[in-house]
């Protein structure tokens, strides 16, 4: 199997597709930051924008053995999508790259480095601000804004959870308005939160309250409720990242996913096609099995693309 299949294989299967769909500044100022007390890089302005399009990579985080965040290789992370696989937009810190098991400091830690690495070569750098309470939600998305974030995405709480539409638009105006010149997402991710308010409802009205509100990442397989948003956005006021695997097609994927696929099942595959060691997944969540692996890595290597592909 040749690199570039392999290559076609993984980009079927791992990044997250669009419906319809800034980036930073050519100045890089130095910006304590408020993770670690280091200094980096930030880009201060988002414009001017580029359009939102093609694929999006719902980032992994690469951790060592120990279950430590392996901020080095994320140069090395960005390269591959750039050149490897062509993918210039990423989503930073949500479920594929277990942002609501990092620790607020290891969150910003990673956004910087995302920022940073991706000066000049990614288009779009999207981080998941979103946590189980107001006041870490304010922080991360300061901390995005100041850092030069592309855009800002918020999950709905799932402890204690809005049950109307009045109740979440009234969290994610909060959450946005600490970043009033920032691309806010709402991230719908019904299986884990529980909050099933559709987003077609959702969606009335919604610039009035959130100014900066400028679509949604949609990871739900409720897709009466996407066709909607999309016959609703006639002027394409609004983007949409569709974000679940399981409708996606691809033979690769489609096996991975009888065999039982999630984060620690990327981690792994994502390890042996990049060569980039994306380490064990956290706790409560365990590495994947070496039978997965064996398997995973075999279904790859007999997969034959015809000429042209």
């Amino acid at each position: 199997m040749k690199k570039d299949d392999v290559s076609k294989a993984f980009r079927d299967g791992f990044f997250q597709n669009l419906v319809s769909l800034p980036v930073c500044s050519q100045n890089e100022p130095k910006l304590q930051s408020a993770a670690d007390g280091t200094v980096g890089c930030v880009q201060r302005s988002m414009t001017p924008r580029k359009k939102l399009k093609g694929l999006v990579a719902a980032t992994i985080t690469p951790m060592t053995p120990d279950g430590k965040i392996n901020l080095p290789v994320i140069g090395q992370y960005v390269d591959y999508l750039v050149n490897e696989q062509n993918v210039k937009n990423v989503f930073v810190n949500g479920t594929t790259g277990e942002g609501l098991s990092l620790s607020i400091q290891e969150r910003k830690q990673l956004a910087e480095e995302w920022v940073c690495q991706g000066k000049d070569k990614l288009d779009h750098v999207i981080i998941h601000v979103g946590a189980l309470n107001l006041p870490e939600c304010q922080e991360l998305a300061r901390h995005a804004a100041a850092i030069g974030a592309g855009g800002i995405a918020v999950i709905a709480p799932f402890f204690f959870k809005p049950t109307n539409k009045d109740e979440l638009v009234a969290f994610l105006q909060k959450v946005a308005s600490e970043a009033p010149e920032v691309p806010f997402y709402y991230y719908h991710i019904p299986p884990l939160t529980g909050v099933k308010i559709r987003v077609e409802e959702l969606l009335d009205g919604i610039k009035a309250q959130i100014p900066t509100f400028q679509g949604v990442k949609f990871s739900d397989t409720d897709l009466l409720d996407l066709a909607q948003c999309i016959n609703k956005n006639e002027t394409g006021e609004f983007e949409f990242l569709y974000g679940v695997d399981e409708f996606l097609t691809g033979e690769f994927l489609n096996f991975v996913i009888k065999l039982g696929f999630g984060v620690a099942q990327t981690k792994a595959v994502m390890t042996s096609v990049s060569g980039i060691p994306m380490g064990p997944p956290r706790l409560p969540l365990v590495g994947a099995s070496s039978e997965f692996i064996v398997k995973a890595k075999a279904k790859l290597d007999s997969i034959v693309w015809p000429d042209g592909d």
